[in-house]
Order: C-alpha cells, then sequence, then structure tokens
C-alpha cells in the first residue's frame, strides 16, 4: 500500500471513500423516489462491508510487516487506517441523520411506520410473543460467557448478533440474529390503514427473557464483525517485492476481523469486555447506530404498492437490427452491431449463445467467465451446445472476489458435460469478457466475437451501464482466436496489431497514444484525450497525463470511482476536468478517444487504468472500428459529460460538488437522456 506523495498522488483508499460518499449523497436527493433512496442507503452500506474486508484488511496486514520493508515502501499504514475510520465515522453520523430525519419521516407521510419494540402496542407484543415463538425461536443460538472463566467467542463474517448484559457482570449473552431464515424486515398485522414493520432485532429484543429466562437483563446492544476477505498483496506489489512481504507475515488465519461495529450506546466497560473476547484493537472498533446491516433494505417492503416510491420502469429496448433479424451470423457479418446494457436487454447476447448451440455449422465456442450467474439461458445453452457435439471452451476465473465458489462450481458443471474447462492461473486473473464462436460456412471457418466491458451476467447486466460490440472483422477475430489459444497453453503471446491484451500490449499502447497527443500538442495541433473508466491508480499513467496536461492536452475524464490523480492544479494538472456520474443504474463502462491529429482513434474494454488491469490482468481493449458505433459511442459519451444533474466535480479539495446548470442551460440527467438517444435511434 503505497503512500502517496501529498502534491502528486491521492490515497486510493482515502479517495474511494470520496465515492462512497457520492452514494450517500443520492440517498438525499429527493428526485430519487423514496424505496430508490433507502436502496442507496443499503448500497453504501454494502460497499463499506467490502471496503472493510477486502481493503482495510490489506492494511491491516501490512502493519505486520516487517519496519524495515514498510519503510523501504513509505508504507504508513496506521495512519492510514486512523483517517479512513474517522472518516468512516463522519459518513456513518450523516448516514444516521438521514435515515432517522429523513428516511422514516417520508416513510411515516406514506402510511409506513417502522416500529421499534419500546412502542409496541398491546396488539403489537401479542403478535410479536406469536411470531417469535413459530418463526424465529427454532432458528436462535443463545451463547452464556462466564466472564470469570477463559471464554473464546467466534463470530460469524457479517452476521447480526445481540450482546446482552446482566444485573450479573461476570456473565455475558450473545445471541444470533437469524436473518438468512426469517428476514429482516416483519410486517406486523393493522387493523388501520397504516402500515406498520418491525425490525426481526425487535422482536427478538421484545423476546429475549425468554432466550435468557434466569438472569436479569440490564442491556442489549447490536454487534456485526466484519472479517477480511483475502489478502491481495500482489494487486499492488509483485515479483521478488511480493515474496518479501509474503515472507514477512506470520502465517495468517483466513477470516481475521477487521471491524466491529458495535452500538455506540454500549458501556465502555463493556466495549472493552468485547474488546478481548475477540482479541480487537481499539482501532477495530467502530460506533454505529442501534441497527447494522443496512444492506438488508434492499429487501424492504412496500405494502403500499406505490409506484411513486420507486423508480418508473425503463422498458428494455429493442435493437434495430438483431431484433428482428432470424440469423445473428449473417447481420453480424455484413456490419458490426453494438449493445448498451441495461438500457437494451442482455437476451440478446443469450440468443447468440442459442443460436450457436443449434446451429449445425457452428463448430466451437470459446467464453470467458468472470461472474457467473446462479442459473442463466446463457449457460443452459452452453451445456446444449456440447449436447449438440460442439467444442466449447470455458474460461472460468477462480478469483473473482466473493464469486469463486459458484464460479468452481459452474466450471465442474461443465467438465461433466465435456467441456473444456481452463482455471485462472496463480498470480493472474482473467478479467475480459470476450466470446470467439467458429462457424465452418463453406470452405471457410468464420469466425464471430463478442467483446464488451460487463461481465455474462443477466442479473447484472439489468443494472451496470456497459457496452458491447458483435464483430465479424477477420483482424479482430484472428487476434481474438490467438488469446484464447494463450489461454489454453497452445501459444505464449497473442501477438496482437489491433487489441489492446493485457498483460501484453495494453499499457504500453496507452503510453504510445499519451505521447502522440503530447507531441501533437508541442506541435501546435489540436491534442485531447477523453477517457472514461471506473478508476484510475496506475501512477505511470498519471505521470504521463499529468505530462500532456503540462503540454496543453486538453483531458476531459469520467472516472465514476476513485482517482489517485489530483485534477485542477495549476502547474500539474490544470488541463485536467474529472467528474463523476453516480445515479441510477451504476456506470461500468470504459471508453477510450484519442485525438490523433484529426484522425480520432476510439477503444473500449474490460480495462481501467490501474496496475493490476494494465500489467496483472487478461484484459481485452478492442478498438472501435464501425463508423457508425464510433459515431454512436461517442453520442453516449458526451452526453455523460455533459451531465449537469448527477455528475460531480472531482477537484483538488475532494468535495463532491455537483455540476452547476448553467442558466438556459438544458437540465442533461445523462442515463435518461441515453435512454431517449437510444430509443429514437432504434426506432428509426
Amino acid at each position: 500500500m503505497q503512500q502517496p506523495n501529498k502534491d502528486r498522488f491521492r490515497h486510493r483508499d482515502l479517495n474511494w471513500l470520496s465515492f462512497n460518499e457520492r452514494v450517500l449523497q443520492e440517498a438525499t436527493d429527493k428526485l430519487n423516489p423514496l424505496y430508490e433512496r433507502m436502496k442507496f442507503l443499503a448500497i453504501f452500506s454494502s460497499n463499506l462491508d467490502e471496503y472493510f474486508r477486502v481493503r482495510v484488511s490489506q492494511l491491516r496486514q501490512m502493519k505486520r510487516v516487517k519496519k524495515s520493508i514498510r519503510k523501504k515502501l513509505a508504507l504508513r499504514p496506521s495512519k492510514i487506517t486512523k483517517q479512513i475510520i474517522q472518516e468512516v465515522k463522519n459518513q456513518q453520523d450523516a448516514f444516521g441523520d438521514i435515515y432517522n430525519k429523513e428516511i422514516i419521516p417520508e416513510l411515516a407521510i406514506n402510511g409506513i411506520h417502522i416500529l421499534d419494540a419500546e412502542h409496541y402496542s398491546k396488539a403489537h407484543r401479542k403478535f410479536a410473543d406469536s411470531y417469535f415463538n413459530e418463526k424465529i425461536e427454532k432458528h436462535i443460538k443463545p451463547i452464556m460467557l462466564d466472564l470469570k472463566k477463559e471464554n473464546e467467542l467466534f463470530l460469524e463474517n457479517s452476521v447480526l448478533y445481540f450482546l446482552v448484559t446482566f444485573q450479573n457482570e461476570n456473565k455475558l449473552g450473545v445471541v444470533n440474529i437469524p436473518v438468512e431464515h426469517c428476514g429482516r424486515f416483519v410486517m406486523i398485522d393493522d387493523v388501520t390503514d397504516e402500515h406498520s414493520i418491525t425490525y426481526l432485532d425487535e422482536i427478538i429484543r421484545h423476546e429475549a427473557f425468554k432466550i435468557f429466562p434466569e438472569n436479569d437483563i440490564t442491556g442489549i446492544y447490536e454487534i456485526k464483525l466484519s472479517r477480511d476477505a483475502e489478502l491481495y498483496i500482489d494487486d499492488i506489489y509483485e515479483g521478488v517485492l511480493a515474496e518479501k512481504i509474503y515472507t514477512s507475515l506470520k502465517q495468517r488465519t483466513d477470516g481475521q476481523p477487521t471491524r466491529l461495529l458495535y452500538d455506540a450506546e454500549m458501556p465502555k466497560d463493556i466495549q472493552k469486555k468485547v474488546r478481548k473476547l475477540l482479541k480487537l484493537g481499539k482501532i477495530d472498533m467502530m460506533p454505529g447506530g442501534q441497527y447494522h446491516n443496512f444492506k438488508d433494505f434492499f429487501s424492504f417492503p412496500d405494502p403500499t404498492n406505490n409506484k411513486d416510491l420507486h423508480f418508473k420502469k425503463l422498458p428494455a429496448l429493442p435493437h434495430n437490427t438483431l431484433d428482428k433479424s432470424k440469423n445473428y451470423f449473417e447481420d453480424i457479418a455484413k456490419k458490426d452491431q453494438s449493445l448498451h446494457f441495461p438500457y437494451m436487454s442482455f437476451s440478446y447476447v443469450e440468443r447468440f449463445v442459442e443460436m450457436a448451440a443449434n446451429d449445425e455449422k457452428v463448430t466451437e465456442i470459446s467464453i470467458s467467465l468472470y461472474r457467473v450467474a446462479d442459473e442463466s439461458e446463457l449457460t443452459s445453452s452452453l451445456m446444449k451446445a456440447l449436447d449438440n457435439g460442439k467444442r466449447v471452451t470455458v474460461f472460468v476465473e477462480a478469483k473473482a472476489r466473493f464469486d469463486e465458489k459458484n464460479n468452481i462450481s459452474w466450471g465442474r458443471k461443465f467438465e461433466e458435460k465435456g467441456a473444456n474447462v481452463i482455471y485462472s492461473y496463480p498470480k493472474v486473473k482473467v478479467h475480459s469478457k470476450i466470446m470467439l464462436i467458429s462457424r465452418q460456412e463453406g470452405d471457410e471457418n468464420v469466425k464471430y466475437a463478442y467483446i464488451g466491458t460487463g461481465n455474462f451476467n443477466a442479473e447484472t447486466s439489468a443494472i451496470y451501464c456497459d457496452h458491447a460490440i458483435f464483430t465479424a472483422n477477420k483482424n479482430i477475430t484472428k487476434e481474438l482466436h490467438r488469446l484464447f489459444k494463450v489461454l489454453e497453453g497452445e501459444l505464449i503471446i497473442p501477438r496482437e496489431k489491433n487489441l489492446l491484451i493485457s498483460p501484453f500490449s495494453t499499457r504500453q499502447e496507452f503510453v504510445k497514444l499519451i505521447y502522440n497527443e503530447i507531441e501533437n500538442a508541442r506541435e501546435g495541433k489540436k491534442a485531447k484525450i477523453t477517457a472514461k473508466m471506473n478508476s484510475l491508480e496506475d501512477e505511470e499513467m498519471i505521470d504521463l497525463l499529468y505530462k500532456a496536461s503540462d503540454a496543453g492536452v486538453e483531458i476531459r475524464m469520467l472516472i465514476r470511482g476513485f482517482t489517485c490523480l489530483i485534477p485542477g492544479v495549476k502547474g500539474l494538472s490544470e488541463n485536467i476536468y474529472i467528474t463523476s456520474v453516480v445515479d441510477r443504474f451504476l456506470e461500468h463502462g470504459r471508453i477510450y478517444i484519442f485525438e490523433n491529429g484529426g484522425d480520432e482513434l476510439m477503444f473500449y474494454g474490460s480495462a481501467d487504468w490501474m496496475n493490476r488491469n494494465l500489467d496483472r490482468r487478461i484484459e481485452v481493449i478492442s478498438p472501435v472500428l464501425d463508423e457508425d458505433i464510433k459515431k454512436e459511442f461517442k453520442e453516449i459519451l458526451n452526453i455523460q459529460l455533459r451531465d449537469n444533474v448527477k455528475a460531480r466535480i472531482q477537484d483538488p479539495e475532494e468535495s463532491n460538488t455537483y455540476v452547476e446548470r448553467k442558466k438556459g442551460e438544458k437540465e442533461i440527467r445523462s442515463q435518461y437522456e441515453i435512454y431517449n438517444y437510444l430509443k429514437k435511434k432504434h426506432k428509426s
């Protein structure tokens, strides 16, 4: 974890918190319907959980690296962790205000009341008593701790528990809140037109005397422990340096605690006892509100069926060619075809695989799967292709964070069916979203490619903004075929001239493209770089962008997540302007445009400008060669760059200020404008 030069680079983990603040801003934005604002609270909470499991976990591990190595790398994990904890505390305070002062009152205005046990009526208490006996009690696993003896307490990752204190100070009770069995929210039968909802937590709180019948309860406090997901040192350090770091670490225990979130009302002496039980440091303790795991608000019930409380549905748009196509291969052979999710349906991709599975001329299907859905039309079609005697090669990423188990499970299913299944290599992830289909057309073996920015996953395609192109361009398909041969171990390098493939050529080609703009600027030619990505971290790329800015290259960037580049600093980055769009859908696509002296070059694909994407993952960035599609991509990108409703400026102060709409300027909420643009274009 490199300590940034304050004048040149931001710390990625600190700037990531700025991104999550933008998510929190969406929970306050009245442009979003009430239930959508609650979902943004859920997204904020879910993001933060993963952040502590991965990023903060890595900082904690770095604290155990030998001081001599930490000094060499300018590592200051304790300082960064303290800054993180303080900023997270500020954000959680804001979170509590939004929930208590905005969400709860607005729910009440709409006739929806969240009840706590303290305010149960006689009828509510009767309901809670019955519900506990019938639905909850069988899933409760209480633990009684005698503090006069040695105790070991294990809390599962992200599971909610109550810590219960008693009149007898030598005893502590721990009881699970079985959300996985009972759900988080319970509708209470009510005789009025109003709707009462209670947390599962509150029913258990109300019935706690039944769980610990022989003890006088003095306090009940909710707690949640986050455990690390995995150690990802090699995401940042490589080669001998990585090995030195690993050697300096003692054998680690998987799932080491990284944060205990606890009710801030918990007395300090109880906090101390819990810390001792769980072997935590002070820095691992995070005070919070009465409730945790707000990601459960994804499933918060709406008993009103009031459409105004939710986003209006945006029906998937028909593709003007593929929607009417009876044979995708014929239409793709004539012309490249583009897709834009979630504005268009992922079913076009599924239909393509289905056609391939049933087409007698198709001989082979190769695909890389990074995050596999539990069940999908796509995986079913791949199975069908195997039944029909096609050769199917599936590259399964075994290290896709939090999806490892599901991916490996699917890999085994494909293997059992006879597919050629290849799993990821040590220290290399396959992050590209690519598919190649071989079809025997007369004497020629014709190849059809699909290259996208998003995963082959119908569920995520409904909420992630991504781009994809079907092509039969021989230069592209030939190079993609060679890449699959590399993945299969038959070639060492893909020898590409058109595609940019990490870790073979992506960095080198992007460096050349940026230097070309620098030279053009120095010669007085128009020089411009426009780039959209999820995150920007790589210091070599950032230094080059600073150099380009100094040379007079106009640099316009759209970065949804974190950036280590500091824009708008005189003498360093004054020609770099960055905005971030956080809205209804998650911006996930990557598009890169270089002015190239008037002969504009456009690329899209799976790689951000992060060192892991450039050097340690298999990524594919493709040129956009079809002029119509190039125009379409540029129109979409320009709409996003002009967003004056949901775009925030990434300035040196990290203020997350919204882009100001000038007087008389049209209101542009880019995701809706893009939907309307594509609707009009594909209708014609």
